[in-house]
């Protein structure tokens, strides 16, 4: 093989490799880098913005529920669970159910809403940040899955070493839709407000501020997901 015959092949074989690190096809859809594909994590301050009600899903416009604003700011020991330590989420994609526990007791059980086609990562994670409301903005408007939320209530991104903090996966309150039970997001996992409060307030790390990093020494409460959520 000669020198431009070599040089061709290696620039088709970059050429492929960046088609499929950027875009990856499934059912027709497409799967993006994060899971909230415009905002990624870019709104980090976890304060609730008076001036954003405005909200689109999917084709639909919509508001931002203004009483999100008047939930009061709340300690662990508002909420069940006692215990500071061995804590986890387990989500369960195939019936579509969050389950938390401290060491072998189940404290919550609640329906959610994962990731379509499979978006929703399964493996062992942790929570990295939790926020009391954030901007979320992703999908495509040609495909009409586009979406603009924002003042997200209750948001606990989670991240591992195959999932990096960047790509945006959490777990969140939801007032878009109401059809828990059934996949409806990009990869996050969706869950009614007044219920994602509660788990908000248990998990680790606990919550000192509207925006609160989990630490070395305040390390965020394990998520373990499973199982495959049913394509619908």
């Amino acid at each position: 093989m000669d020198i431009m015959h070599k040089l061709f092949f290696g620039l088709l074989v970059v050429s492929l490799a960046l088609v499929a690190l950027f875009v990856v096809i499934d059912r027709g859809e497409k799967a993006e880098l994060c899971a909230n594909s415009i905002s990624c994590i870019k709104d980090l301050g976890g304060d609730y913005r008076n001036n954003l009600v405005n909200a689109e899903f999917e084709g639909k416009t919509l508001h931002a529920p203004n009483e999100l604003a008047a939930r009061p700011f709340r300690t662990v020991s508002d909420v069940l669970g006692t215990s500071s330590s061995d804590k986890r989420i387990e989500i369960d994609l195939t019936n579509q159910r969050l389950y938390a526990f401290e060491g072998d007791r189940k404290v919550y059980d609640f329906l959610v809403s994962t990731g379509k086609y499979g978006w929703t990562p399964t493996g062992t994670f942790n929570i990295w940040i939790k926020l009391r409301y954030t901007t979320m903005e992703g999908g495509n408007k040609d495909r009409r899955t586009y979406y603009y939320l924002p003042n997200v209530p209750y948001t606990m991104y989670f991240y591992n070493s195959n999932i990096p903090k960047w790509r945006g996966f959490g777990i969140h309150g939801t007032y878009w839709h109401d059809n828990f039970g059934h996949p409806m997001s990009h990869g996050c996992i969706n869950m009614r407000t007044e219920e994602v409060e509660q788990l908000y307030y248990w998990a680790n790390p606990p919550s000192t501020n509207s925006t609160t990093y989990a630490t070395a020494d305040n390390p965020g409460t394990k998520i373990i997901i499973y199982g495959e959520a049913p394509y619908e």
